[in-house]
């Protein structure tokens, strides 16, 4: 079992919330009023174990500041190598940042991460139309390997605090800028699976693959049947955003009203993930124990 979407914060950014709402704009929109719920790497494996799962990647947030990035990244590795295999996460650089940020995510992947993300374009003041300034960043993605998460969105539908404007049309436009690069779309491309129906869109995603992050917030549970049967099991991965949701009511309700087939469940929730993040098997004796507090 694995959740490939989760969001941790270094607790001092817990600690010293407002100090943070007053630098960094998305920040303040998404987090300035203090119920909305911020989680340190133990918060995520309490929750893992309550929901029975093995292993998650944590991202951080799309800080523009790439300092804040540095420091984020530095307590996912931290949190990482003390959790026993049951934690990966992905890297966060402000993508238009140049060479600095490309510097930061070629440390990133030499300290262990499973690849960048998730990246925002309206958090991060980057445009996906603007290949030319993504690609110092996206380059050292190329020559690693490694799996860029991206935000998507909607150009549709009720409008939510974090939904902004990386809509499919944009998102099209990033991947067949660099047709090479392997992407992690998150909150199931903003519909793009739907658009591949049409030959040239399928084309252009044949590299992407999708998480479920935020779903319930977005889509009928029945969502994850009508995207299989378009592109589909290897290419969906099962991701709670988590604490956005909770882990343990998501996946009871994607197991009990997705409409996955058997021979589904195992790639949705974890073989995918495990392969295209490149996952090592956590220890067993700390699954155990962890499971056992």
């Amino acid at each position: 079992m694995v959740d490939a979407h989760t969001h941790v914060f270094v607790p001092e950014v817990i600690r010293e919330r407002s100090r943070y709402v007053g630098h960094d704009l998305w920040f303040e929109h998404l987090y300035a009023d203090p119920k909305s719920l911020l989680i340190d790497s133990n918060d995520l494996l309490l929750s893992m174990d309550e929901a029975g799962i093995d292993q998650a990647v944590m991202c951080g947030f799309p800080w523009h500041d790439l300092g804040i990035c540095r420091e984020h990244n530095d307590y996912m590795d931290e949190s990482s190598r003390t959790a026993g295999g049951r934690l990966a996460w992905l890297g966060i650089v402000p993508a238009g940042g140049g060479r600095p940020a490309a510097v930061e995510a070629e440390r990133c992947f030499g300290l262990g991460a499973a690849g960048i993300g998730e990246l925002n374009a309206d958090a991060q003041r980057f445009e996906l139309t603007d290949p030319a300034s993504l690609a110092p960043v996206l380059e050292v993605c190329l020559s690693h390997d490694k799996p860029v998460m991206l935000h998507a969105t909607e150009p549709v539908g009720h409008a939510y605090r974090g939904k902004g404007t990386a809509t499919p049309d944009r998102v099209i436009a990033f991947l067949e800028a660099f047709p090479a690069l392997r992407v992690v779309l998150a909150h199931w491309g903003g519909g793009l699976p739907f658009y591949e129906l049409m030959p040239e869109i399928a084309v252009a995603a044949a590299r992407v693959v999708y998480d479920s992050a935020a779903s319930t917030y977005l889509y009928r549970p029945r969502v994850f049947r009508a995207v299989l049967d378009v592109i589909g099991p290897e290419r969906v991965l099962f991701g709670s955003d988590y604490p956005v949701l909770r882990m343990d009511r998501f996946l009871r309700r994607v197991r009990e009203t997705a409409a996955l087939r058997p021979e589904e469940l195992a790639p949705v929730l974890g073989g995918n993930a495990r392969r295209v993040y490149g996952l090592t098997t956590p220890d067993a004796d700390v699954i155990v124990e962890e499971h056992q507090l």
